[in-house]
């Protein structure tokens, strides 16, 4: 049974500074909601209770939000604004809990999966990206990864197909030429991080959710640091392809990269544009621009 999904959350946020500067970027808000709560809510929905946050110092903001807070609720309650209480008092949802762990140094995303190695134990678990913001109609991409996991028994990278000439600024995965449709599964041959255009043996794109057997992490200890002087986690898989196989699973869903200015105002507009309390006004603005 999966149960522990690692959330990464150390990062320094620089591609969206200075809004990161003194706020976590995870705590930008999308509408009404910090991009964290969002993830959060993704991976409950998709059956984890156990929810292990990677941090560092600066980051308190994170846990905080997930806590009860006391003089607010008071105060809401006192007032009768019960939809806002409400609102605060279910940011984690029932059932699931917030684990904490450090990440002393930024050495990669390897390095931050592997410090949370104590808390995940022999159990297989689920790594998802806080900046990775994914908005699905109907069963929920993460949902159906899991379902593939069961059926497989095989671990799962989630992909995403991109225009060839962005193959550059993600790891690619190889799956032998196989065409892999959106909500579908297929063995991975190989990795590469960040390939030339020339090189890229296809455009299915690494987009920051992964279910992953525990093995992992006994080879990220050994794992040499790789681009950028950091543990990469893509270094890892790839030795664990030489053990057992990992698929890659296509997902459905609209992805925003909420880790960069444009991405963060994209994941706006498209939920500010669905949110009852936002979308009508929302509309009129659209509309006075475009006329």
């Amino acid at each position: 049974m999966l149960s522990k999904a690692i959330i990464p959350v150390a990062g320094l946020g620089t591609r969206v500074l200075p809004a990161s500067k003194a706020i976590p970027k995870e705590m930008l808000p999308v509408v009404d909601k910090p991009v964290i709560q969002h993830v959060v809510e993704e991976a409950v929905a998709a059956g984890f209770t156990e929810i292990i946050l990677v941090t560092r110092s600066g980051k308190q903001a994170i846990e905080d939000h997930f806590d009860s807070h006391y003089e607010l609720e008071t105060e809401l309650q006192r007032k009768g604004k019960i939809d806002l209480l409400t609102s605060v008092q279910t940011t984690l949802p029932t059932g699931a809990k917030i684990i904490s762990v450090r990440q002393p140094q930024a050495l990669g995303l390897g390095h931050a999966v592997l410090c949370a190695a104590e808390v995940i134990g022999d159990q297989d678990f689920a790594v998802l990206l806080p900046d990775m913001l994914i908005r699905n109609a109907g069963m929920r991409d993460l949902q159906a990864m899991v379902k593939a996991y069961e059926e497989s028994q095989a671990g799962q990278i989630m992909v995403q197909a991109v225009p060839e000439d962005q193959v550059e600024r993600y790891g690619i995965v190889d799956c032998a030429g196989a065409t892999v449709d959106a909500g579908a599964h297929s063995p991975i041959q190989a990795m590469v991080e960040k390939p030339k255009v020339a090189e890229a043996p296809s455009n299915l794109a690494i987009v920051g959710r992964y279910i992953l057997p525990a093995r992992i992490l006994e080879l990220l200890k050994t794992t040499q640091p790789g681009a950028g002087g950091e543990i990469q986690l893509t270094d890892a898989l790839e030795q664990l392809l030489q053990e057992e196989p990992l698929h890659a699973f296509n997902m459905r869903g609209e992805l925003y990269d909420c880790g960069n200015k444009s991405g963060w105002l994209q994941a706006n507009l498209v939920y500010g544009l669905s949110h009852p309390e936002t979308s009508t006004d929302l509309q009129h603005i659209i509309r006075q621009m475009v006329c």
